[in-house]
């Protein structure tokens, strides 16, 4: 089993996933250059995470996320994305702001505050703040796991005002 990773391991698991994802075969030179870091730190630090168990790399070869990296590396991810909305959607930060925070606080944030986040931002996409009794309704959200009857209501209305 793989021990918690470093803010800085994990951005290398992050971008390896990206890479890949851009459909490209993976490169030390590619991990610096989005890295923004010198290759033999890139080298360095891939030999940690082949130690742990989370990638494959021969030196001057390719590199593979294990299926272990692939989860630690999409766990990562997924923390990214959600961040990154609340910013942008729910708090109204323009995007390059909304990246740079993200990326900041991905690596220390609890997974219940994360959880609560992004049912935050699930939420006020269905209901949105400026409507009545917002905070009484997001606690029932929460309790329930579903949308007060007053949501509800509202995404019919908007529903049938579109079509």
């Amino acid at each position: 089993m793989a021990k918690e990773q470093t803010a800085s391991m994990e951005d290398y698991l992050e971008a390896i996933a990206n890479l890949r994802e851009e459909g490209k075969v993976v490169r030390v030179k590619q991990i610096s250059q989005v890295l923004n870091v010198k290759m033999p730190s890139v080298t360095s630090a891939l030999k940690k995470l082949s130690e742990e168990g989370l990638v494959r790399h021969e030196p001057y070869g390719y590199i593979e996320l294990t299926l272990q990296g692939d989860k630690a590396a999409n766990d990562v991810i997924g923390r990214h994305k959600a961040l990154s909305c609340f910013f942008s959607q729910a708090l109204d930060i323009d995007p390059l702001t909304a990246e740079e925070d993200a990326c900041k606080i991905e690596h220390v944030i609890s997974p219940l505050s994360l959880e609560r986040l992004t049912k935050l931002v699930e939420f006020i996409q269905a209901c949105p703040l400026g409507e009545a009794n917002f905070p009484k309704r997001y606690k029932y959200y929460l309790e329930h796991g579903e949308l007060p009857e007053e949501c509800l209501l509202t995404i019919s209305k908007t529903k049938q005002s579109s079509e």
